[in-house]
């Protein structure tokens, strides 16, 4: 089992589009209100209280769209600023990038991650359940305007859906060749979205390699990310291809990260609700931040057994409460 030092923080649940991956279709949604989020000064309690003392060094901020949180690149500034950060990444859809993107990276934001499922327009809107007829083009402006002021390497994500946005891995992964971008190709989860997932299933990392190197070829590259990605790139490519096989590949054994929602949950495993405590509220309820650095710390010493494992042995939980905009993916 890898250290675990690696923390995803949601920092709001709302989000600007609603992709089929990421909010089941035709519900409606309970949105957190914004007095039961973690505050900007919670967040930064429990990091230097609880998280950095325990080993954790490494952030990801999430959402729902991290970019809708007031004070977004002030809260940025003031964890990047922590002596103990080595590791400041967002993950956005990149809707709201062109206005964001130099405030983040001047304060200390090093990476970032955004969700880019199509190349079509039209393709892109249904994806996305967006009905403005510039929304492609202005998240491609986004992902263009993070480049050029300094994030570099950038890194696009794309969940392959079957029949929907399958046709497009070539297209997809040559945006690696000329620049040095990142893609990750990621297998579509079931969670939220039962309904959408038993009737479609999903495309296995081992088949998006096998058309990628029928057209390229594919070496394995020495660059290697934070996460659970396995990572190759075309040969002769400036950037990487990674694919993250949640569904088909379980790299339980290699997960180094733990999930805090934007309510205050702390999750040790995406697919997996067991051991889940809400750090909000015993903050509120005047608990010490020693008592809750305990109670992280015993949960830390459980998360080899909370695992997606237990649910291929039997022990399935069975049950996903929150969609992955809730959940912060």
């Amino acid at each position: 089992m890898n250290r675990v030092d690696y923390l995803r923080i949601s920092l709001i649940e709302r989000c600007n589009f609603r992709c089929q991956y990421c909010m089941p279709e035709g519900a409606e949604l309970d949105y957190v209100l914004r007095q039961e989020l973690l505050t900007h000064e919670e967040i930064i309690i429990l990091l230097k209280e609880v998280f950095i003392p325990l080993g954790f060094s490494k952030f990801r901020l999430t959402g729902g769209e991290p970019l809708l949180r007031p004070g977004i690149v002030d809260l940025v500034q003031d964890i990047a600023s922590l002596s103990a950060t080595e590791d400041l990444s967002m993950t956005t859809n990149g809707f709201l990038l062109s206005t964001f993107a130099e405030d983040l990276y001047k304060a200390g934001l090093k990476r970032i991650n955004i969700s880019l499922d199509s190349l079509n327009p039209e393709t892109f809107k249904t994806i996305v359940g967006h009905k403005k007829a510039d929304i492609w083009h202005k998240t491609w402006g986004g992902i263009q305007t993070a480049y050029e002021v300094g994030f570099n390497p950038l890194k696009l994500n794309i969940v392959v859906i079957p029949g929907v946005n399958e046709s497009e891995i070539e297209d997809l992964a040559e945006l690696s060749i000329n620049k040095n971008w990142h893609i990750r190709f990621i297998e579509f989860m079931p969670i939220g979205n039962a309904e959408l997932f038993s009737d479609r299933t999903w495309v296995p990392s081992e088949e998006i390699r096998e058309k990628i190197k029928q057209k390229w070829g594919l070496i394995e590259s020495n660059i290697k990310g934070n996460g659970p990605a396995d990572v190759f790139k075309i040969p002769g490519a400036k950037g990487t291809l990674g694919f993250i096989s949640q569904m088909s590949e379980c790299f339980c054994d290699r997960c180094n990260r733990m999930r805090l929602s934007a309510d205050g949950w702390l999750r040790p495993c995406l697919l997996n609700e067991t051991g889940q405590i809400n750090l909000k509220n015993l903050l509120r309820n005047n608990a010490t931040t020693i008592d809750i650095k305990e109670k992280v710390a015993h949960l830390l010493a459980l998360k080899p057994e909370i695992n997606y494992k237990e649910r291929e042995s039997g022990n399935d939980t069975g049950i996903y409460n929150r969609t992955m905009s809730q959940i912060g993916g």
